[in-house]
């Protein structure tokens, strides 16, 4: 292992990805992943690995596999590392061994993640000292808010984020107090921060403060961004004030009559529910709310209801997963002859204008039907024409057709870029994570693949435009 190939995995998820690591993991294959770990140098499956362990209370097996890592200077490794020694109640020495230095302190990543431990230790006063040079970055905020919970200290949080609202307050009255200028960020931090002292507030059992914060900045008639009614509404369904959101949804239903509707189905007034989405529908026909509606028709067992409200959304330019959802809810209702129909139905002219989506959707609703043959032979086609596009739709139908093994070698032999999590994850489906996990490149190879991939793109552009050389021509200025 070494610091390059570690970066170059984190950067483009090479090696062991992380889905696989997830899987292997709910599997139970700990013991794998530490293998891959030692035997790969394979930082995603040693992170995995080594949490569980620590979970476990195996803090020595866990700092062994994350000390090859730690040893040349992996950060990420440094980090794991003192948390396990937190977790074995070495708090003193795990925070000296990562604490930032002066110049890391202006790194709100690195303080972010010392904040963690230091709120995992305890020292929540020291994590919010840490934080708080950097809570102009709205994201650093939320960490705020995340990193102290359920720690006792939520009236500290409160004052640092009520010192943060005013400074918003009196940015929107003048100069940006970072800046110095009328930068125009005031308002929308004022906004998020009352949003996180809503939380903090709803987490320390102080729910109607919480509420008629948000009440009042509402009802202030400025201009909000689409998260502040969405949390509003989300709090006053949590909080049962079905009438108030109604109001609300009233007053802004692409942001708030969804929630209005669950809640009111949530709190046995399902028939209200379905009236509300379908009198939105009628007003404002907004993709939202078809599927509010269907989500609704769905629970309540009407599937085909259901497919219909979608209907107008399919072939909208920006709503293609209203057209998977639709199938796959035929396919779950065991009916995917009828979701084949329903792609059948398209228009012509949609599906001109995505032919390779539509014939993926076909190969697959084939295979769901048990028309493998028939699959077979259109995927086999296709692929003629286009070699190695459609390994992976043909790999599945020749799975589904009981040909496994068949299925292994045709994704084993692709060369196609499209396949390369499919043999795993085919295997992993079979009952096979230790030769799933042996097909998977390791970081150094799969690193070379892709480099060496670019560096053929990069050739094939350069003969297609010679002009874009860099080097190869030299145009005198026309003065």
């Amino acid at each position: 292992m070494n610091i390059d190939d570690l970066a170059w995995q984190a950067r483009n998820h090479g090696g062991v990805y992380p889905r696989m690591v997830r899987t292997l993991l709910d599997l139970g294959q700990v013991e794998l992943l530490i293998r891959a770990a030692r035997e790969r140098g394979d930082w995603n499956c040693a992170e995995a690995a080594a949490r569980e362990l620590c979970a476990a209370g195996e803090f020595d097996r866990a700092l062994a596999l994350v000390d090859p890592f730690a040893d040349i200077r992996w950060r990420a490794a440094e980090w794991v590392t003192a948390e396990i020694m937190i977790r074995r109640g070495e708090d003193d020495e795990a925070l000296a061994m990562v604490r930032p230095d002066p110049a890391e302190l202006g790194d709100g990543h690195v303080c972010a993640r010392y904040a963690e431990l230091l709120s995992k230790a305890g020292r929540v006063e020291e994590a919010v000292d840490v934080l708080t040079p950097h809570l102009g970055e709205y994201w650093l905020r939320s960490r705020l808010v995340e990193v102290t919970e359920g720690q006792g200290r939520d009236d500290l949080v409160l004052e640092v984020l009520t010192r943060e609202a005013e400074r918003g307050e009196r940015a929107e009255a003048g100069a940006c107090e970072r800046c110095g200028e009328s930068c125009g960020t005031g308002r929308t931090d004022r906004w998020d921060v009352l949003l996180l002292i809503s939380r903090v507030l709803e987490r320390a059992g102080r729910a109607d403060e919480a509420v008629e914060v948000l009440r009042a900045e509402w009802a202030s008639g400025q201009r909000h961004p689409v998260n502040f009614p969405e949390y509003y509404a989300e709090l006053l369904a949590r909080q049962g004030l079905i009438e108030e959101l109604g109001a609300l949804a009233a007053e802004d239903h692409r942001s708030a009559l969804d929630v209005y509707a669950k809640a009111l189905e949530d709190a046995g007034r399902a028939s209200e529910a379905e009236t509300v989405l379908r009198e939105g529908i009628e007003a404002h026909d907004h993709p939202k709310d078809r599927a509010a509606l269907m989500r609704l028709l769905v629970r309540r067992g009407r599937v085909d209801e259901a497919v219909e409200i979608g209907r107008p959304t399919y072939e909208y330019y920006d709503c293609w997963n209203f057209l998977h959802w639709a199938l796959e809810l035929l396919v779950d209702d065991g009916r995917p002859d009828r979701a084949l129909e329903l792609l059948d139905g398209l228009t012509v002219a949609y599906v001109e204008e995505h032919p390779d989506q539509v014939r993926h959707l076909r190969l697959w609703l084939l295979g769901e039907a048990g028309r493998c043959a028939e699959g077979i032979s259109e995927a086999t086609t296709l692929n003629k024409r286009e070699p190695g596009r459609w390994d992976t739709a043909l790999a599945r139908l020749l799975e589904r057709d009981g040909r496994l093994e068949e299925a292994l070698a045709l994704l084993r032999s692709s060369t196609h870029y499209l396949v390369h999590h499919d043999l795993p994850d085919m295997l992993i489906r079979h009952d096979r994570p230790a030769e799933a996990l042996d097909s998977i490149p390791t970081i150094a190879e799969a690193r070379a693949t892709v480099e060496q991939r670019e560096r053929e793109a990069a050739e094939r552009r350069k003969q297609d435009d010679p002009w874009s050389a860099e080097g190869e021509f030299t145009l005198e200025p026309p003065f």
